[in-house]
């Protein structure tokens, strides 16, 4: 963190303005190549919205928070180039982040603002609905929180006896192919809820969201070990990259 070359960083208020003014640079003033290309980011954005931006421009307009008075281009071409896309970068764990040259802690605070108050407002629109009236704002939030992690995790959507949502709980972290799931324990989680209902959720990192012998083994285990207990496994959703997979659908359930 403390090579010169890196792009100097500074944490600004979060509810005041929203970029500190342009400041004098070591030597002469911030370009006007680039406040100009600022401003004009920001007019394309609010008339047309994300729609009208590149990943690498949406990828600009988060960074100039963080590095308020030099151009954040070429880091945001970089930070593409590493991850992929946008909702790659912001995903991305904070080391690996880190590892990117011109990355510290006001550009990683930036990223992660952003990817918490995605996930934030996907999860409003499932918690306390019905669930199976609004299956494509379910899949969306499971995408938004699940779909670019570079590791498995495993969670449990819990319904009550309307099928509204009542709690979402990440059940277990796993490697890059592999979540230790314990039927046990999702059925006792499922009773101190009192839950009515079950949704299964997990994602491939590869992108391919077939399942594994091992995942319709455990799925069937759950199914097994609800069905005692009066509870229904309404589906098991696999998230991958760009697509996801329902075992309902599939005829796995």
């Amino acid at each position: 963190m403390s090579d010169q070359r890196r792009f100097s960083e500074k944490t600004l208020p979060l509810f005041e303005a929203d970029e500190a003014p342009v400041a004098p640079l070591t030597p002469g003033k911030l370009p006007s190549y680039i406040s100009d290309h600022r401003k004009r980011l920001r007019e394309r954005f609010l008339s047309g919205g994300a729609d009208a931006l590149p990943d690498y421009e949406m990828l600009e307009l988060v960074l100039f928070r963080a590095i308020p008075r030099q151009d954040v281009k070429p880091l945001a071409h970089k930070l593409l180039k590493k991850f992929g896309d946008f909702n790659s970068v912001l995903s991305a764990p904070v080391a690996r982040l880190e590892e990117v040259k011109g990355v510290g802690t006001a550009i990683v605070t930036e990223l992660k603002i952003v990817e918490a108050a995605a996930h934030r407002l996907a999860r409003s629109r499932v918690l306390q609905r019905h669930v199976l009236s609004g299956w494509d704002a379910l899949v969306d939030y499971c995408h938004t929180t699940m779909a670019h992690r570079d590791t498995e995790q495993f969670r449990v959507l819990f319904l009550d006896t309307k099928n509204t949502l009542i709690a979402d709980e990440a059940q277990a972290q796993g490697t890059v192919n592999h979540v230790p799931v314990y039927p046990r324990e999702v059925a006792k989680r499922a009773l101190e809820l009192n839950a009515s209902a079950l949704i299964l959720v997990h994602n491939h990192p590869s992108g391919d969201p077939t399942p594994s012998d091992s995942d319709i083994t455990m799925t069937q285990q759950i199914n097994t070990a609800a069905h005692v207990l009066g509870i229904t496994l309404h589906d098991h959703l696999i998230i991958g990259k760009s697509r996801e997979l329902s075992f309902r659908s599939e005829g796995y359930l």
